[in-house]
C-alpha cells in the first residue's frame, strides 16, 4: 500500500480518514470509533508512542491496530507486525483485513511451505500486516536475518494477548520475554502497542514497565453488557455429561463447549453427538486444515459447538451465543478469558449464555499443570554445566539424555534461561554463553503461591452468592465494578439443574464403556548410545497395539482409576468395579493369549500380583513369569522425564525372569499404568528377544 499525495493535516482529517478505514474495515457505512479507540489510534498513528490497551474481549482492539496500520501506511511506513499467539485469531484477523485493503501475511508452525513467499513479498514492499507466533521469535534463522530487518523497517509492532509477557499473567509464555529484547532493538519513532482483555494491575504494571516509562496505558471497563453468567453444580461425570445432553439444544445460537483435557474433548463429543447434538472435537492436537473448517463451521452456526480445550481462540468476527465450561480453569482470569468467547456482537438483551459445570477432578488437573513449573535450581545448573562442559551446541533431545526433565518443560527452561542470556538457540539445538545467571527462587516462589490463590479464588467463585461478573471483574483489579444484574445470583438468569434419567442412564453407559488403545512405541529415543545402551531407531521387534481400562483424565473409570492410585490408597487387590472394567475391556478387545507376564510394582505389589492371577483364572491361562525388579536403588518413575533417561533407568531397574519358555507364544504383559510407556516396550522388547511371538501390553491406566 503506497503512501497517498493527499494526507490528512489536523486532527479532525486524520479521525474522519480512520473512520473511513474503520468502515471499510468491518463493513458498514455507520460504524464510527469510541472515544477511548481514538485516544488509543491517535497515540498511535499521530504521537508515534507507546500504548498498553487493557480492554474487554469485543471492545475493538483489532480495530484500532488494523485503522493505525492503514493511517501509517498512508504516510509512508513499514509494514505492521503482530505477535500472536492464537492461529485461529490469526486467521480471522487476515480475513478481516483483506476486507479493508489490507495485505496481511503470516508466519506460523502450520504454512512453513510459505515462508520463502512471504520473505519476499516483506522484502518488496508488498506486506502490510505481517502476524508471527511468538515461537518465530527465537528460531535462530528468522531471529538472526529477518528480525533484525523487521525490526529496522516495520511501522508498528503489535504484541496481542500482551498478559503472556509477564510471568505474573495466568498465561505466561516465555517466547513472549523475547519480546523485552525487540522492543529495546526498535528505532525511535516506531510506535508499539500491546492489548489484552485479561491483566490484572499487577499484569498491567508488569508489563508497561516493560515498554517503557512514558507508554501511555489505557483500561477500560471489562464488564460483558452482554453476557450472563450461571454455574450448575452437580455430583457426577454422568449428571453433568447428561445435564449438556439435555440442556445445549436451549442455548442461545453457537458456541463452546470448554473441557480441560484433549481426552476429554474426544469424550465429551463422542457422547453429544450419539445423543444428536451437531458438535464436533477441537484441540491442539486437531490437524491444522480441520482446524480451519471446525472454526469456519462454527463462525457460520453450521454446528451447535466445538467441544474444544483453551486451544480455540477466536477473533472478533465470531457470534457466539454461550460458552459452557466442562470443568473449571485454574484461575477466574483464565476464566473470564474464556467466557468472553462468547457474546461478541450480541444484543444484550437476551445476550448470550454462559455455564459453569465444575468437578471434583478439576484440582487434579490444576496439579498436574501446576508441577510443570520452572524446574528446581539442580536441574537448572545440571543443564548449563552440560552445555559448558561440551562447549558446543546440543540439540534438546541430546540435552534429554544428561537432565531429568520431559521435553516440553526443558524446551521452557532453555526459553527462559536464553532470554535471561545463559544460554542461546543456535542452529543445531542450544549453547552456553558462559553469562553469569542467578536463580531468582524467590520470583518463582512468588509466582508459584499467585498460582494457588487464583485456584483458591476459581473455588470461591464457585460458592459465592454475590454477583459473579463483578466478582471476575474484581478479580482483574477493575475499579468500577457493580452488579451486573444479569447472572444467576443477581436474578437475571435461571439455570435448570435437572437431568432426565435417560440422559443419565446414557451417559452412564457411555462413561462406563471401558478401554483405551495403548499405542506401541515405534522409535526409540535418540542419544541412548551416550548412555551406553545399544538401541537406536525402529523398534523392529517390540509390543503390539495394547488396551488399559480407561485414562487417569477421563471421566468415566478415570475417577475411580485416581482414587486407586492416590499416595494415600493401601496397596491392595484390584477392586471389583475395575475387575468388572477389565472383563469388558477382554471381551472387546478378545485377545489372543497363551500366556501372562506381569511387571513388579514396588509401590503396588498386591495391585498386579492380584491383576495377573485374576486374569490368569478368568483366561485360563497360566503366569508365566515376570519383568522383575533387580536393581531397587533405581526408584521408581525414575528418569520420568524425558524418555532417554527412563529407558535408561527401566533397563537398571528390570530384568525378565521367566518361570516358563515363551518361544512361540502369544504373551499378555500386564502392569499397573501406563506413564511413558517405556516400561512395557523394554518388557516387551525382552520378551520378544526371548522368542515370544506378539506381547500385547494390558493396564488398568495410561496417563495419555
Amino acid at each position: 500500500m503506497s503512501a497517498t499525495t493527499d494526507l490528512p493535516s489536523t486532527p479532525t482529517e486524520v479521525r474522519r480518514r480512520a473512520e473511513e478505514h474503520l468502515q471499510a474495515l468491518v463493513g458498514s457505512p455507520d460504524a464510527a470509533l469510541r472515544e477511548d479507540q481514538w485516544t488509543a489510534i491517535e497515540a498511535l498513528a499521530v504521537a508515534r508512542r507507546r500504548a498498553l490497551v487493557v480492554q474487554r474481549t469485543g471492545w475493538g482492539k483489532s480495530a484500532v491496530y488494523f485503522v493505525a496500520t492503514l493511517l501509517l501506511r498512508e504516510q509512508g511506513a513499514g509494514p505492521t507486525v503482530i505477535v500472536s499467539p492464537l492461529l485461529a485469531l490469526m486467521r480471522n484477523q487476515i480475513e478481516a483485513a483483506q476486507r479493508a485493503g489490507i495485505r496481511a501475511v503470516t508466519i506460523n508452525s502450520t504454512n512453513l511451505e510459505q515462508w520463502e513467499e512471504t520473505h519476499r513479498a516483506i522484502n518488496a514492499g508488498e506486506v502490510d500486516v505481517l502476524l508471527v507466533s511468538p515461537e518465530r521469535l527465537n528460531n535462530p534463522g528468522f531471529r538472526d536475518e529477518v528480525l533484525p530487518r523487521l525490526a529496522a523497517t516495520c511501522g508498528l509492532l503489535v504484541v496481542d494477548e500482551a498478559h503472556c509477557i509477564s510471568d505474573w499473567g495466568h498465561d505466561f509464555r516465555p517466547d513472549y520475554r523475547r519480546i523485552r529484547t525487540l522492543l529495546g532493538e526498535l528505532p525511535d519513532g516506531i510506535p508499539v502497542l500491546a492489548t489484552t482483555a485479561t491483566a490484572n494491575t499487577r499484569v498491567t504494571t508488569d508489563v508497561s514497565e516493560q515498554m517503557g516509562s512514558d507508554t501511555l496505558v489505557l483500561r477500560g471497563s471489562l464488564d460483558r453488557e452482554s453476557l450472563r453468567l450461571g454455574v450448575v453444580r452437580l455430583r457426577t461425570a454422568q449428571q453433568r455429561l447428561a445435564w449438556l445432553a439435555d440442556h445445549l439444544a436451549e442455548q442461545p445460537g453457537s458456541g463452546i463447549v470448554y473441557c480441560l483435557t484433549v481426552a476429554a474433548t474426544q469424550e465429551v463429543a463422542d457422547y453429544l453427538r450419539s445423543r444428536g447434538h451437531e458438535v464436533a472435537a477441537y484441540s491442539g492436537q486437531t490437524e491444522t486444515t480441520e482446524r480451519q473448517a471446525l472454526e469456519g463451521a462454527l463462525i457460520r452456526g453450521e454446528v451447535k459447538a466445538l467441544v474444544a480445550t483453551s486451544a480455540l481462540g477466536m477473533g472478533f468476527d465470531a457470534k457466539l451465543g454461550f460458552v459452557v465450561n466442562l470443568g473449571a480453569p485454574g484461575s477466574p482470569v483464565s476464566y473470564y478469558q474464556q467466557v468472553g468467547r462468547a457474546g461478541r456482537g450480541v444484543d444484550p438483551d437476551p445476550g448470550a449464555t454462559v455455564v459453569l459445570l465444575p468437578a471434583i477432578e478439576d484440582r487434579d488437573i490444576w496439579a498436574y499443570f501446576g508441577s510443570l513449573a520452572f524446574p528446581a535450581e539442580e536441574q537448572v545448573r545440571q543443564t548449563l554445566e552440560v552445555l559448558a562442559s561440551e562447549g558446543r551446541a546440543l540439540s534438546t533431545a541430546n540435552l534429554e539424555t544428561h537432565v531429568e526433565l520431559s521435553r516440553t518443560r526443558l524446551e521452557q527452561m532453555l526459553k527462559v534461561l536464553d532470554v535471561d542470556g545463559a544460554v542461546r538457540r543456535v542452529r543445531g539445538g542450544w549453547e552456553a554463553t558462559g553469562r553469569p545467571w542467578s536463580y531468582d527462587a524467590e520470583r518463582y516462589a512468588r509466582v508459584r503461591e499467585a498460582r494457588e490463590r487464583e485456584q483458591q479464588a476459581m473455588l470461591d467463585y464457585l460458592s459465592t452468592d454475590a454477583c459473579r461478573m463483578r466478582y471476575l471483574r474484581e478479580q482483574l483489579d477493575d475499579p468500577d465494578a457493580v452488579d451486573c444484574g444479569r447472572c444467576d445470583n443477581c436474578g437475571g438468569l435461571t439455570l435448570d439443574a435437572t437431568v432426565s434419567q435417560a440422559a443419565v442412564s446414557e451417559a452412564e453407559e457411555r462413561l462406563g464403556r471401558p478401554g483405551v488403545v495403548v499405542d506401541a512405541r515405534k522409535m526409540w529415543p535418540s542419544g541412548l548410545s551416550s548412555l551406553g545402551i545399544g538401541l537406536s531407531g525402529k523398534i523392529k521387534a517390540g509390543a503390539s497395539e495394547g488396551r488399559a481400562v480407561a485414562r487417569l483424565t477421563d471421566l468415566g473409570h478415570g475417577q475411580a482409576l485416581r482414587e486407586l492410585f492416590r499416595d494415600s490408597t493401601p496397596d491392595g487387590p484390584v477392586p471389583t468395579g475395575l475387575v468388572r472394567a477389565v472383563v469388558e475391556v477382554l471381551g472387546d478387545w478378545r485377545p489372543r493369549v497363551d500366556g501372562i507376564v506381569v511387571v513388579e510394582s514396588e509401590r503396588r505389589g498386591a495391585l498386579t500380583a492380584d491383576f495377573a492371577d485374576g486374569l490368569s483364572r478368568y483366561l485360563k491361562k497360566p503366569v508365566l513369569g515376570r519383568y522383575a525388579i533387580v536393581d531397587p536403588d533405581v526408584a521408581p518413575g525414575q528418569g520420568a522425564m524425558n524418555s532417554a533417561q527412563r529407558v535408561a533407568a527401566v533397563g537398571r531397574r528390570y530384568s525378565l525372569s521367566l518361570d516358563e519358555d515363551v518361544a512361540g507364544l502369544s504373551v499378555l504383559l500386564v502392569d499397573d499404568q501406563v506413564v511413558t510407556g517405556w516400561t512395557m516396550t523394554r518388557a516387551a522388547h525382552a520378551l520378544r528377544d526371548a522368542g515370544a511371538a506378539a506381547v500385547l501390553p494390558l493396564a488398568l491406566a495410561t496417563q495419555s
